[in-house]
């Protein structure tokens, strides 16, 4: 049998070395040179969706480490991306094609347009600031209770001072993130919760510092370094649960095709997208992604536009059709004349879309900012008015007045309000991790909560995206042979679902000769003597259908046609029923033509359906849902739903979908089903609840400590006692979510 006519991934290239008389005298010289070239590896990176697990890691990594000059690929499997070192001759449509064939399907990300992200950087940072101060905790306690246990004179005052040397480094050190926060605001004019919890920590430290050196029988070292643990905890608490490693605009501009093959008269030539300029030529080979808008000037294929439009048929290609960047190219070569490129592209525009999305998003208030614009002003004003009394009632003595200044900062310092919020979505968090789901900004539940409306997509979300045939009962054993062989020689995304349907109905491909996909109509090769052919309605000689079909001809028969439908995610039936019941206004929105996305609407019974929506069509309904007041959810998979997504009130993408989409939501469902959703709707309305309880019990703590640290009955250690037990009420009444 021979080999469908595709073409062949071509060799890779190694570099050769220039040949002059001091290289072929100086072996040495030759290996030096081979070892700089050797050094000179590209490093090529792609975005695998379809990586779900450690075997894929596996699969993916030695399958490519096998290829012929490449030297290493590492998957990461949270981020859903391989990243290759490879000899400048190995291009990255190489890999994909060979990622493609193991199943895998890949698309090349530019790794200049993946800035380095400071967040993983800040997380280790604040953990270890956090063990610092835990570490030096434990130890000034142990000093703490000797002095407790009744150290006097010179005994006390040499703990205090091995207090004070452990103490004053830690604080400077691990308080950074305080003070650093706090001086800005200062510098800005405003004052935020960092600068009572800077001024309360210096406070403290400032008059144990005091106390030591004038042989006081108090300090509060470890109130000091106990408050700076504490609100370390909860800042560390609130990183997690908002740390995301990019936003969605960098991953829309990685997606773009960093470079293309450029047509001067006969030559090829590679050259950088943002180096093309309109009216110049541009080849894109099958398998490759498009890198430009522009026109096809010569050449049949069909592109699948899936990740643009939501499309689950490809589409025809041929000259004059207007293409644009990102939608890949499937079967035959095109050639391009680029009307626009680089930043001018669509596909960038829509970068530019979900960029100011975010920032529309991102303005959103939580329920602790709006606590904390409350609280900051009057903490400062009750201990200012503490000293200012009490300098006043004991005639100027500036050290009982100071304590009692300090003790108030300490009492009311916001260590409670700090993790009110964190305490709950971790706690929630947690829950519906096992659950299946993935909650990626702190705030998303207190949004989820207020949703009233649920804007679903459909290929990839409600469906599983990949066509199935209905039934195979119309073809007879020898027809399906022939079936299982011809899809298996195209790469058509119903051929090669035909084929499978085949081979697993147990059918054994036929033996074919000259086999060719005709771009833009199908396959077709000899059997026996006899043309078959897969492909087109009219190529075939078959009556098309009104619904998503393939058709196989066999000469001297009558065509067969293949029915298709795309299966339905599992839960998805119970996701929309469920919304409905909680009286959630569900709509459902794609890209698909109107025939398929009503039939899939009528299937979950929901009313309210669009059709043929571009990426800018989705995002523009979900804006003029919020601008009615509504509070939106938009659960989507593609590149065509970042914008919605990041539009959204909240957001929802599954763990197959794209890059993009994933880092453009809140929330990542890791499972197959969909029957979580509801569930996580549930749970966000509990952890608002529990939030506001525990804003309660931090503002009813301070109703009691405050009266009790304004009379002079807290000293900084007991108020540090009692702000350490406001926090751990907080944190307890959060793991009632559990």
């Amino acid at each position: 049998m021979t080999d469908t006519l595709t073409n062949a991934p071509p060799e890779p290239e190694y570099p050769s070395l220039a040949a002059c008389p001091a290289c072929i005298a100086t072996p040495a010289a030759v290996d030096r040179a081979r070892a700089a070239a050797a050094e000179k590896a590209a490093r090529i990176m792609l975005s695998v969706p379809d990586a779900h697990c450690a075997l894929c890691i596996q699969t993916v990594e030695s399958d490519l480490e096998k290829m012929p000059g490449v030297k290493s690929a590492r998957l990461n499997l949270t981020l859903r991306r391989v990243s290759v070192e490879a000899e400048p001759g190995v291009s990255a449509e190489t890999i994909a094609r060979r990622l493609e064939k193991i199943g895998y399907p890949a698309y090349e990300l530019d790794p200049g347009q993946l800035s380095m992200t400071e967040t993983d950087k800040q997380g280790r940072d604040l953990l270890m600031r956090l063990g610092v101060a835990g570490f030096s905790m434990m130890n000034i306690m142990l000093l703490s209770v000797a002095v407790w246990s009744g150290a006097t004179d010179a005994t006390r005052d040499l703990f205090h001072m091995i207090s004070a040397m452990i103490a004053v480094p830690t604080v400077a050190f691990s308080g950074q993130p305080f003070f650093r926060k706090a001086w800005a605001g200062v510098r800005n004019g405003r004052l935020d919760m960092d600068f009572p919890i800077s001024l309360a920590i210096v406070l403290a430290t400032g008059m144990s510092l005091y106390e030591t050196f004038n042989s006081g029988h108090h300090a509060y070292f470890d109130a000091a370094v106990m408050l700076t643990f504490f609100l370390l905890a909860g800042r560390y608490l609130d990183f997690r649960t908002r740390a995301v490693a990019r936003s969605a605009a960098q991953e829309l501009a990685a997606l773009e095709v960093p470079r293309a093959i450029r047509l001067t008269g006969e030559a090829e030539e590679q050259v950088p997208v943002a180096d093309l300029r309109p009216g110049e030529l541009v080849l894109v080979r099958p398998g490759g992604r498009i890198p430009v808008d522009g026109i096809v000037v010569s050449g049949q294929s069909e592109l699948d536009r899936s990740l643009l439009t939501g499309e689950t048929l490809p589409v025809f290609a041929g000259p004059d059709l207007v293409v644009t960047a990102g939608a890949v190219n499937l079967t035959g070569p095109l050639t391009l004349r680029v009307t626009a490129a680089g930043k001018d592209s669509s596909l960038h525009r829509m970068a530019d879309l979900v960029a100011v999305a975010e920032n529309a998003r991102n303005k959103y208030t939580t329920l602790a900012e709006k606590a904390a614009r409350m609280y900051s002003p009057s903490v400062h004003l009750l201990s200012f008015a503490a000293f200012a009394v009490w300098m006043w009632l004991t005639g100027g003595d500036v050290r009982f007045a100071l304590n009692i200044s300090a003790a108030t900062l300490i009492i009311t310092c916001p260590c409670a309000l700090g993790l009110a919020v964190p305490a709950v979505v971790t706690a929630a968090s947690g829950r519906l991790f096992r659950a299946g789901l993935l909650i990626k900004d702190g705030s998303a539940l207190e949004r989820l909560a207020e949703v009233d409306t649920v804007v679903f997509d459909k290929t990839g979300t409600l469906t599983r995206g990949t066509p199935e045939p209905v039934t195979l009962d119309g073809l007879s054993p020898e027809a399906l042979a022939i079936a299982a062989a011809l899809g298996g020689a195209s790469s058509h995304p119903l051929a090669q679902s035909l084929a499978q349907a085949a081979r697993a109905a147990g059918a054994i491909p036929a033996v074919l000769t000259e086999v060719a996909e005709v771009p833009g109509y199908g396959v077709q090769a000899l059997w026996q003597g006899q043309r078959v052919r897969l492909g087109r309605a009219h190529w075939v000689g078959a009556e098309a259908l009104d619904v998503t079909a393939a058709y196989l001809g066999i000469e001297g028969q009558a065509p067969h046609s293949v029915a298709f439908a795309d299966r339905l995610r599992d839960g998805a039936e119970e996701a929309v029923a469920a919304f409905k019941a909680q009286g959630k206004r569900v709509i459902l929105i794609s890209g698909d033509v109107p025939g398929a996305v009503g039939d899939l609407a009528a299937r979950l019974g929901i009313e309210d359906w669009r059709a043929e929506a571009l990426p800018e069509d989705k995002s523009a309904a979900i804006n003029a849902l919020q601008a009615q007041g509504h509070r939106v959810l938009m659960v989507g998979d593609g590149l065509n739903d970042t914008v919605a997504l990041s539009a959204a009130h909240v957001s929802i993408s599954p763990a197959s979908a794209l890059d993009a989409a994933r880092v453009a939501s809140d929330i990542v469902l890791l499972g197959a089903s969909l029957a979580p959703l509801p569930e996580a709707q549930r749970v966000s309305v509990r952890a608002v609840k529990r939030i506001r309880e525990n804003f309660a019990i931090s503002f009813g703590y301070n109703i009691i400590a405050v009266p009790i640290a304004l009379v002079g009955l807290a000293s900084p250690l007991i108020a540090a006692l009692a702000m350490s037990v406001s926090s751990i009420t907080v944190a307890l009444n959060a793991l009632r979510l559990k």
